[in-house]
């Protein structure tokens, strides 16, 4: 078995959610106590929030970059950048490092595409839905991503990293999302991305208005696939 390398911390609370999500995939393919071999450099969440409200994301890549080293120097045979916000940087962070960084954005296209799904809206940070590089790479994949409208990117990104992030769920926030998900079907949308790795935690995918894509369960599908060796793996590599 391949060892996985998880940069964590952004926040703990998805943290967590990739290291159960992965050795129980491990354990249903091997059976018995099977779990994986992974390493996990979690990092302090408020120095990374602190850095993406200043827009120093040179400086949050090197942060990154180093905790990628770390984890290959460690062992890892592979790295997750585990939050999609910080995928805005994931090319930098992979020219650190001679070892594949498993992308989020490219394992969700996939499965998009998979899926026969082209038109999906996009429920995540402002960061990942303003700054153009997530619809870019989706874009490259013959994807054409949705978002919301200004008052319900606010409502979104302040559900994130005021409740989520802070492991705090709320019903009436659950409701605000499944209408924001309602007005895109409306315009065309075909299927929901659950593009912050905390949204699994207040969204299930297979319970909304339309096909839910939670990338914090395909990210981890496709760490277990590299780890087994048993699917052709899309990463980001920039050395």
């Amino acid at each position: 078995m391949r060892t996985i390398g998880f940069i964590g911390g952004m926040s703990f609370e998805s943290s967590a959610v990739y290291y159960r999500l992965v050795n129980e995939m491990v354990r249903e393919r091997l059976g018995g106590l099977a779990s994986a071999e992974l390493l996990m450099h979690s990092v302090n969440f408020a120095d990374m929030v602190a850095l993406q409200k200043a827009g120093r994301w040179s400086d949050a890549a090197a942060r990154l970059g180093d905790a990628a080293i770390r984890l290959q120097i460690g062992g890892a045979d592979c790295v997750l950048i585990c939050t999609n916000t910080m995928h805005l940087i994931a090319d930098d962070v992979a020219s650190h490092i001679s070892v594949p960084v498993i992308n989020i954005i490219d394992e969700t296209a996939a499965a998009l595409k998979a899926s026969g799904k082209t038109r999906p809206l996009l429920l995540a940070t402002r960061y990942t839905m303003e700054h153009g590089f997530y619809t870019e790479r989706m874009d490259r994949h013959g994807i054409s991503v949705i978002v919301p409208q200004s008052d319900d990117r606010t409502i979104v990104h302040d559900i994130i990293f005021n409740e989520l992030c802070a492991g705090t769920i709320l019903d009436s926030s659950r409701e605000k999302l499944m209408a924001i998900i309602e007005r895109a079907k409306a315009v065309g949308a075909d299927s929901v991305i659950l593009g912050c790795t905390e949204i699994c935690l207040i969204l299930d995918p297979k319970a909304l208005p339309l096909p839910g894509f939670d990338t914090t369960t395909i990210h981890a599908q496709a760490a277990v696939a590299f780890a087994l060796e048993d699917e052709p793996m899309r990463a980001t590599n920039a050395a």
